[in-house]
Formats: structure tokens, sequence, C-alpha cells
């Protein structure tokens, strides 16, 4: 007989562990303080792209794994992710292509392209350019995006199909304190790990954006990792403006940060501020030795998988790290 498995934590990682386990029948719950958009993940931009995660070998054959898995959901609209344009500047000098990108079809962009129009070319309306002399350089690569209004719902519901329950508003002391029913525990907790496994090298990374008003006529997303960093990701029914990432357990919004995001992102889009609809913030759980992916053993004898401290890959990591987990959880007797 199957055993019994409590995922702890809802957000992307969680939510895909479950799906992937409950699929492959498990009996499966996910038990998390928080759920949906109030994750972590809901405040993500969720745009495919290694990013502030250790250590980059492991880091990089998960994201290839997660790439391919998301590519297959892109062809189902009901799923929240699409295909899309990225394109990755440099305000400093010329930016390399990671080898990883190369194969996957990532080339430079040339200096004309960098004031380029960005409007859809099914769009006859006036086309949005980006502002003259921002970046000195970039390369372009289609990347799936996750929209997170849409995704985590998607993901939520497969996995209560699969027949997976989903329990918010639990919080645990310790991992010992998931219910006995239960043989194997999952831990995604992210940044909550800090505290639940008392690991010392995890850090909070925060994170803020802006959600403001669709930009109807931007057709790729805008990225620029120089201070200050600022991305611009254009979703289903608004777009995102984006962002910190401060060592910083604060979850407070913090105005001057909203300021500065709106103010540099319609600089660069050319544009005037739009209004902020809203302004989530969220704790990016960075681990200094790396992403722990591994078994471990609980105090009262059950078997624990950890997969947490992902930084701010954690969509981008998903799907491969969930499958790592079922591999070791095949392994558990």
């Amino acid at each position: 007989m199957k055993q019994r498995v409590a995922i702890v934590g809802a957000g992307v990682s969680g939510l895909t562990c479950g799906i992937v386990v409950a699929e492959c029948g498990y009996r499966s719950a996910i038990f998390a303080q928080d759920i949906g958009q109030r994750t972590t993940s809901g405040a993500a931009g969720a745009i495919w792209f290694p990013y502030d995660a250790e250590p980059v070998d492991k880091v990089i054959a998960w994201a290839l794994e997660t790439y391919q898995a998301l590519v297959d959901l892109s062809r189902d609209s009901q799923t929240g992710v699409s295909m899309l344009e990225l394109r990755s500047f440099s305000r400093t000098g010329e930016i390399p292509i990671p080898d990883w990108a190369t194969p996957l079809g990532a080339r430079p962009l040339s200096p004309s392209v960098l004031s380029s129009e960005y409007a859809s070319p099914a769009r006859t309306e006036a086309s949005l350019t980006i502002c003259p002399s921002v970046f000195k350089s970039g390369f372009t690569l289609n990347v799936p995006l996750m929209d997170t209004t849409i995704y985590l719902d998607y993901l939520a519901k497969r996995f209560v199909a699969a027949g997976g329950s989903i329990h918010g508003n639990m919080r645990f002391e310790r991992l010992e304190d998931v219910g006995r029913e239960f043989d194997l525990v999952i831990n995604c907790s992210g940044i909550g790990a800090k505290t639940l496994v008392a690991d010392v090298d995890l850090e909070p990374h925060r994170g803020q954006v802006a959600i403001v008003p669709k930009i109807d006529n931007l057709s790729c997303a805008i990225v620029c990792d120089d201070a200050p960093l600022m991305y611009v990701i254009p979703r289903t029914n608004d777009c995102v403006f984006g962002g910190t990432n401060e060592v910083s357990g604060n979850c407070a919004v913090d105005p001057t940060s909203t300021s500065r995001m709106v103010a540099e992102c319609s600089r660069v889009l050319n544009i005037d501020k739009p209004r902020v609809l809203d302004e989530p913030v969220g704790l990016r759980p960075f681990r200094k030795s790396g992403v722990r992916l591994d078994r471990g053993r609980l105090r009262d004898g059950r078997t624990v998988l950890h997969n947490y401290g992902h930084g701010g890959s954690g969509f981008t990591l998903s799907w491969g790290c969930a499958n790592k987990v079922f591999q070791l959880a095949q392994n558990v007797r």
C-alpha cells in the first residue's frame, strides 16, 4: 500500500511536489499557514530563469528539466503558462549569454534593437519604444512565463483532482508536529525552514513588486540585473514591475521601493507612470550552502525529504526538484 505523505508548504514547490506524488498514487496532503496568492510564490514575477540560487551545476540541471515541463504546460491555455520573449539587458557593458541558454535559442540583441519597438506584430496601435541610451547590450530568449494568478490555482486544482487535500492556517513548530498518520514528510517550507528545522544557512531575500494595469502593446519581458534591479513582466490581465532583492525579513510594503520601481520601469518603457494596483512582498528563501534536496530522519523515526532554499528560482526549479523528491520517496522503506 502506498505511503501517506504530508507536504509542508503550499508555494510552488509544495504544490508541484504534491502533484508528482499524488498522481503516482501516494495519499497526499499539503499543510501550510498561507495558501494561494498569500504565499511567497504569489508575489513572484514567475518567469523562467535561473536566479539567486546555488549550486550552479544542480540548479541548471533542475531548471532545464523544469523548462521542458513548462513548455508542455504552455500548450494548454488553462494552466496560466505561456511562452514569452525575455530580453535581458545590461546598463554597464557587454552582457554574456549563459552557456545553458544558447541551446535554447538565446542570441545577442543588435545595437539597433536596444531601442526597438516592443509592440506585438499583430497590433496596429502606436508602438512602445524603449527609452534611448538606457542599455548597452542584451540578449533574447523565449522562456515560459507562469501567471501566478492562474498557475497557482491550476496547480492546486490538479493536486486535489489527484486525490490530495490542502489545509491552510496550519503552523508547525517542528516537523514532528505533523500527524503520525503520515509516514513520510516532504519539507517545502521555504524561508520557514529557517525556524522549522533551524537552518542557519537560510536567509530571506526580500522581493517587492508593483502590479500595474495591463500594457496592451508590450510583447516581451524586460529584465536588467544591474543596479537598480528592474524587470517588466506582462501577464494576461496586468503587468509586474519590479523589483527588489535585499537581505531582509521585513514583509511590510515599502512605498519608496514602489515609487522607485514604477519610475524606473516607466522610464525604460518611455511611458507615463501607471497607477499601482497592488504591492506584493515575498521573502525568497536563499540558502548560502545551496538548495537543500535530500533525505533525513525526524526524531520520531519518520523519513523527511527536504526541498527548500531555491532563492529566486522556485518556479524555475519546481518540476526538476519535484521529480528528484519523487525519486527519493520511492526509496523510502
